[in-house]
Parts: C-alpha cells; structure tokens; sequence
C-alpha cells in the first residue's frame, strides 16, 4: 500500500459524517477502517491490515494483571469501532469518539503513513503552537537520519 500522508480540512456534519479525502480514500482502496482514541485527544484511524497488526502487538504484549497494559486495552482497543464509507465516501463518526475528540465543525484530517489522525482543527492549531518549542527538539533527537 502507498503512504497515507498530507493534511486535510473538511466540515463535520450535523450528523456526524465527514467527507474523506479523495487522495486517502484512493490509497486506502478499501471501504473500512477503524477508529479509535488516540493521544492527544485525536481520533486514530487504521486499515483493517495495520489495524490487525497493531492490535496483535499490543494484545501480544498485554496483561490482565498490570495496570498499564489494562488502561491501554481500555483506552486504545475496546473504543475501537468499524466504519464503513458511504456511498458519497463519507464516514460516520460514533458519538463517544466525537465527543471524544471535541470534533464539531471544522476538522482536519492527517495522513502519517500507517495511520490517519482525525482532530477538531482549532484542537489541532492549539497543539501545534503548543509544541512548536518541542519540535525542535524532537527533530533534533533524529539527526542520525541522513538525507
């Protein structure tokens, strides 16, 4: 599969639905994804694939007896939801993760390879000028990487 990447802004309906990009939409090549909390109060979108992959992982690596791992099952899998697109490629997005989220209105969508990101886009500016200072930094931890 190509990379899911670039930013994208769209409206938020009255009902929950949210017109998905073309150009994602046209990565994906498929009609489902999954949908869950992610950090930062944003919503985590995956390919069933990478979906399976991670989950995989992170029950793989899970305890029922540490607190932890039990609070990212809790927080991370069982939110969980499958979506489907509609017809006029658009996904609706369940109550409890758009409250969630914050998301009303505007949003905006993130393509970061593996996995999108949904955020309420005034949510979105306010961390990114939040961690503008941190950017630089976490930049700077990845000077191994050679161009």
């Amino acid at each position: 599969m190509e990379m899911l990447i670039g930013e994208y802004c769209n409206t938020l309906d009255e009902k929950g639905r949210i017109l998905f990009p073309a150009k994602l939409r046209s990565v994906l090549q498929q009609e489902v994804l999954m949908v869950t909390q992610g950090l930062d109060h944003c919503l985590m979108l995956f390919t069933m694939e990478e979906w399976a992959s991670l989950n995989e992982k992170i029950l793989g690596s899970a305890s029922l007896f540490n607190d932890q791992k039990r609070l990212v099952l809790r927080r991370f899998i069982a939110p969980a939801q499958r979506l489907e697109f509609d017809r006029s490629g658009r996904l609706s997005i369940p109550q409890s993760l758009r409250e969630y989220a914050g998301l009303s209105g505007e949003c905006t969508i993130l393509g970061i390879n593996k996995y999108m990101e949904l955020w309420d886009s005034a949510s979105y500016r306010d961390y990114l000028e939040k961690t503008e200072s941190s950017f630089q930094q976490a930049a700077e931890s990845m000077s191994g990487i050679l161009l």
